[in-house]
């Protein structure tokens, strides 16, 4: 049964209790619910970290009847990257999996994804709504033109995650401006089904909630796979132009925008 939602709120992470309870969100989902590890990851505290943390803005769902203290408040988190900010640091976290070239040299302003999760409890409710509708604010605050980041299949079994690879190649491939590639050391080729024996179903039933809600947002993905071993997750790299959005999602954006006007 899903929480009520009337008491959630969302903001940035401004508290060190915020992000405590952010990294234990985290530990959560990808080390306990997927089996992922890190070098930074705290196991006796239940936090899942990396070196990424300070330079990012971190996006948070919070319920306020849950317990601080204990670092329960945090149901749902986005973390957000803005290219000044990586320019800064020295790279984006996907720089790790992705050639970025193409985004770096298209002048356009940018921002990256990554380390989405909401808690189990929360999960088929408005969690990922109400975080989308904050991220849309942000997004017309900043002036960003390009967002992108990592999106996972649990497993590195890819033989089973054919089907939904396939689909992605062919139907939804990055234009060739934006079209980022996995590095060669752990590229995984995703054509590994002829187009015309595609099987739409069969895709869609492996393709995991949060890219197929990006698809219909009007999100493309980069040439290749990512074999990410140490989180036992096979990578995709997820990108949306915000000057290339459906008619319906850019409505949405210019809505939001008018009413702040």
């Amino acid at each position: 049964m899903t929480p009520d939602s009337t008491h959630l709120q969302v903001r940035l992470a401004v508290r060190e209790a915020d992000f405590l309870s952010a990294q234990r969100l985290r530990y959560r989902v990808f080390v306990e619910e997927l089996g992922g590890d890190g070098p930074l990851v705290d196991h006796p505290n239940r936090l899942e970290r990396d070196e990424f943390d300070p330079v990012n803005d971190h996006l948070i769902l919070v319920d306020p009847r849950r317990n601080i203290a204990e670092l329960d408040h945090v149901v749902g988190v986005y973390r957000l990257l803005r290219g000044d900010r990586a320019a800064e640091f020295g790279r984006f976290y996907c720089d790790s999996e992705y050639d970025l070239g193409p985004l770096k040299k298209s002048g356009r302003t940018l921002l990256e994804l990554g380390r989405s999760c909401v808690d189990a409890d929360y999960r088929g409710g408005p969690a990922m709504f109400l975080l989308w509708n904050a991220l849309a604010d942000y997004v017309l605050e900043h002036g960003i033109e390009v967002l992108f980041g990592v999106a996972s299949f649990h497993g590195t079994d890819i033989e089973t995650l054919k089907m939904p690879l396939s689909w992605l190649h062919h139907h939804h491939l990055a234009p060739e401006a934006l079209r980022v590639r996995a590095l060669p050391a752990h590229y995984q080729r995703m054509d590994l089904v002829p187009a015309d024996q595609l099987d739409r179903r069969q895709a869609m039933v492996a393709m995991p909630a949060l890219i197929k809600a990006y698809l219909r947002l009007g999100g493309f993905v980069g040439d290749g796979a990512f074999i990410d071993r140490e989180f036992n997750t096979t990578d995709v790299c997820l990108l949306m132009d915000t000057a290339a959005m459906s008619e319906r999602h850019k409505g949405f954006y210019t809505r939001k925008h008018e009413a702040r006007t």
